[in-house]
């Protein structure tokens, strides 16, 4: 990791950089903190972007203190192959640790007190940003600790406290609600920063400019010219050692509710009176009001679950779901679904939008497809009869981060004949500019608080409304041959997919 940002352009690494304050991450023993937060801020601290005075403080029922955590922070950096003897100097010199069961309160306020000290000697301005990499099932004692502490800080908008919650935000309706509810006892909606790290990739956030910001397309975005649009995540991997908690979600709560409707979102919103957070978001939440309900009763039109069984991956066997430690021997959790979706508005009146996510899948992909229709007439039926095929774009986000786009030129030589070719961008070309990934990108935004990249509560809501029958379906079931089909690991799905969507080989492939 380099420790200086000589003969590197940061111009466009970041607007401002942050107000001083100390980072509190409960859960900091935990595997995220390790893998994707630590290294994360240290990546930002190279760069130049963190504070100019900070404090990172771990917090867990694991006994450690603030030397033992260091060393586990250090080896964090080393397996990430990011470790720099001078920086770290720094970093290790503003890492601490507090020992807290999350639903006593006798451990929020030994926190307040650490915290009180480091403001003190480090001159904090007593702005706290708590990250709360926990299990979902703390983020309610946690909040409340906070609050009855007093270390919640006042509930108005103008606060210096800011509160970080990683997904799932809920598993229903009723819990979102609820969730939502106790957070908002302590914390204003405004310093909630609900962490969606698909909205921080580099192609992600370059749709709206992408849309917006080039007039040849946006003229062109509408149910006049789009056949359909289609956003896919596959995972090639199974679900590893989360098994206990996927039995749980299964992959609509995994990923439909969240990543696939936030994606959704950006390609289908409106533009915003200005770039401005809560505009942006306003437009977001009228594209899910807008989404016409999922009717149970067109079932085999609209809906299509699997889950994995037997297969290969790699070119080597592995088990299915059912197989899996810690998964119920008779599980009808669904590892794979894809969905089409409708937005009754006048920009998309009936063009489907196909959802598509599962586990076990050929490869990894984060792909999405805008397919636009056939010329409504080609004068050049009669020498290439129907074979003028329609153009496409591509939004790749995962393994590549690209931006293509394919259109028709003839073939050289003395006979009419198309070849379909693109234009394509890749965001990894220009190497010596620096750029952040998805955890440095959510971190830094939550220091400055701007809060553009993480979904608001409405949103949740009616996210969570749309997929309500759906997962009232799924709970339901209790035959994985009925509802939820089964597919081989390493295949693309069931065979009730293609059914859906015809196109899907296309769009994966």
């Amino acid at each position: 990791m380099q420790t200086t940002t000589t003969h590197i352009d940061t111009s466009c690494l970041m607007k401002s950089r942050p107000d001083p304050c100390a980072l509190v991450i409960f859960g900091a023993s935990g595997d995220l903190t390790a893998r994707m937060l630590f290294p994360a801020l240290a990546k930002l601290y190279g760069l130049g972007a963190m504070p100019e005075r900070f404090a990172i403080v771990g917090v867990s029922r694991t006994p450690l203190d603030d030397e033992s955590f260091r060393k586990r922070m250090r080896q964090s950096l080393e397996e990430a192959g990011i470790f720099d003897a001078a920086a770290w100097e720094v970093l290790a010199s503003r890492l601490f640790y507090v020992v807290l069961d999350y639903g006593e309160q006798e451990g929020y306020l030994r926190l307040r007190d650490t915290l009180a000290g480091l403001d003190e000697r480090l001159n904090l301005g007593g702005r706290r940003l708590f990250y709360l990499a926990t299990p979902p099932q703390l983020f309610e004692p946690v909040a409340e600790g906070l609050g009855l502490s007093g270390l919640a800080g006042k509930r108005s908008r103008d606060s210096g406290t800011r509160l970080v919650v990683e997904k799932p935000f809920g598993r229903d309706l009723q819990s979102a609600r609820h969730l939502a509810d106790t957070l908002h006892e302590w914390f204003d909606e405004s310093r909630i920063f609900r962490i969606d790290h698909y909205l921080a990739k580099e192609t992600t956030q370059n749709i709206l400019l992408f849309r917006f910001a080039n007039a040849v397309f946006e003229p062109v975005w509408n149910r006049h010219y789009i056949d359909y649009v289609s956003i896919t995540s596959a995972e090639s991997l199974g679900v590893e050692h989360r098994a206990g908690f996927y039995e749980q979600s299964g992959v609509i709560r995994d990923m439909f509710q969240n990543h696939m409707m936030q994606l959704l979102a950006l390609v289908a919103m409106e533009p915003a009176p200005s770039f401005v957070a809560d505009m942006v978001r306003d437009e977001k939440v009228k594209v899910y009001r807008s989404l016409r309900p999922f009717d149970p009763g067109r079932l085999s039109q609209d809906l299509a679950l699997g889950q994995y069984g037997p297969g290969t991956a790699d070119g080597q066997p592995v088990q299915g779901y059912r197989q899996e430690q810690g998964v119920d021997p008779q599980s009808a959790t669904p590892t794979f679904a894809m969905i089409r979706a409708f937005i009754d508005n006048t920009r998309w009146q009936d063009v489907p939008f196909y959802l598509c996510s599962g586990k076990r899948l050929p490869r990894k992909l984060m792909r999405m497809v805008i397919q636009f229709k056939t010329v409504p007439h080609s004068m050049f039926r009669n020498v290439l009869g129907d074979s003028v095929s329609s153009n496409r774009l591509i939004l790749d986000v995962h393994p590549d981060q690209a931006i293509s786009m394919s259109f028709q030129v003839k073939r050289p030589g003395g006979k009419l004949c198309l070849r379909t070719t693109a234009l394509r961008f890749n965001f990894t070309e220009n190497e010596s500019e620096p750029s952040l990934d998805a955890y440095e990108k959510v971190l830094l935004d939550c220091m400055l608080g701007d809060g553009m990249l993480f979904p608001r509560q409405d949103a949740v809501e009616w996210s969570w409304r749309y997929f309500t029958p759906i997962l009232e379906l799924c709970e339901a079931c209790s035959d994985p041959g009925g509802l939820v089909k089964p597919y081989p690991a390493g295949s693309w799905g069931p065979p009730e997919a293609p059914a859906i969507h015809p196109g899907f080989a296309g769009d994966v492939g």
